[in-house]
């Protein structure tokens, strides 16, 4: 029976005390699923509920249900609905969040009550290093990663100045990181806004007084739409845009024109030439009738991550189902991917371009391969086993 909750996908750590036969592999999904940024979350639900239907309602060849909860993105209000589909639910695996802020309340409730967290979007670096847990997998990227792609190639491109726009929460100060770790040019300004800012026009009026070569910008959602809109709005087409997670298939059918030809970066695109990726784009727009982002690539892969865990080591043995997470190879819409010792993915990356496909939906493009089987900067500094 599929229930209302948060958008988490938990997945039991410890052994499954009196779980009957019969009884189903229950798996939260904790995703924001309400206000601006529910489009994020919404792609996430969908990515993974198009894995479990093409798994035919199973995970292992064990019966599944997924309780789809709402984070509403409020830290308090996830981390009672977290501890209450791990404590009361019973949810056996949670899957989630979206964002970084979330994560950080949510980590303890689902582990320390028995779930593994599997996250198909945040990557927060706080989890990365010193303080990784071997009870959390992240499904997508560590928060720096596709930023320092960008500042790569900000670099090459000889964008000798680079204003820096994201929102002030962990993952907007990881993306910024990430960039200014790769990026060997002046950083002219940081500018730091509001978690779910809609406005820009104090920042707009900033960047065209620095006038920098390029500006770098993390606003996911719909941030990003109403930034780009401004931007053009503002006449700073002239100022060429870089982004990770702001021009993306959740808001660029909002977006539309203003947005062609802007670069970011990424591990996934629709248009990726892996094994099953094309099969999994199309699946995904007859069923939803819309392109999916990287947040519903990411949940697919992670259901199908435990799908092949579960057939390897069943539901019984926690620590066996843990190295089975670390170490199976699953049919990955990625092609290549490995965990690192932080349990963060090692993964190939791409400067993405915003395309109009033949159908005329609006979608990320991959030009090139940037940087091949790249390990984040932080799990060296992961010592949990």
């Amino acid at each position: 029976m599929m229930r209302s909750t948060l958008s988490v996908f938990a997945l039991c750590a410890a052994a499954l005390p009196g779980l009957a036969a019969a009884d189903p592999v229950k798996v939260g999904l904790l995703l924001t699923l309400s206000g601006p940024p529910a489009v994020l979350g919404e792609h996430a639900r969908d990515g993974a509920l198009l894995a479990l239907k093409k798994l035919d309602g199973k995970l292992g060849g064990e019966a599944a249900e997924f309780l789809v909860t709402d984070a509403e993105g409020k830290p308090d209000i996830a981390a009672q609905k977290a501890r209450r589909l791990v404590e009361s639910d019973g949810a056996d695996v949670v899957i989630g969040p979206i964002f970084s802020n979330i994560m950080a309340a949510i980590a303890g409730p689902v582990t320390e009550g028995g779930a593994f967290l599997l996250s198909p979007n945040a990557g927060p670096s706080v989890f990365a290093g010193e303080g990784c847990n071997p009870d959390i997998f992240v499904v997508s990227y560590q928060n720096d990663q596709p930023d320092q792609v960008m500042g790569e190639y900000a670099s090459g491109a000889g964008y000798g100045s680079v204003v820096l726009i994201a929102p002030n929460y962990q993952a907007g100060m990881d993306h910024l990181g990430g960039f200014k770790r790769t990026y060997d040019g002046d950083i002219t300004a940081e500018l730091m806004t509001q978690l779910g800012q809609l406005d820009y026009s104090a920042e707009l009026a900033q960047i065209a007084a620095y006038q920098p070569d390029a500006v770098y910008a993390f606003l996911p959602g719909g941030m990003g739409v109403n930034f780009v809109k401004q931007y053009q709005q503002a006449g700073l087409s002239g100022i060429p845009m870089m982004s990770s997670f702001t021009t993306d298939e959740t808001t660029l059918p909002a977006m539309q024109d203003a947005a062609l030809g802007m670069l970011s970066s990424g591990s996934w695109s629709p248009d990726l030439d892996v094994p099953g990726n094309a099969e999994f784009v199309d699946d995904f727009i007859a069923e939803y009738g819309r392109v999916p982002a990287s947040y519903a690539a990411y949940a697919y892969d992670a259901v199908m991550l435990l799908d092949t865990a579960i057939a390897a080591a069943g539901t019984e043995d926690r620590d066996a189902l843990r190295e089975a997470l670390r170490t199976v190879d699953f049919p990955s819409l990625r092609g290549k991917f490995s965990f690192g010792a932080n349990q963060f993915p090692v993964q190939d990356f791409y400067l993405t371009e915003v395309v109009q496909r033949a159908d005329g939906a609006y979608a990320t493009s991959a030009k090139e391969l940037v940087t091949a089987d790249y390990v984040d900067a932080y799990a060296d500094a992961c010592t949990a086993e």
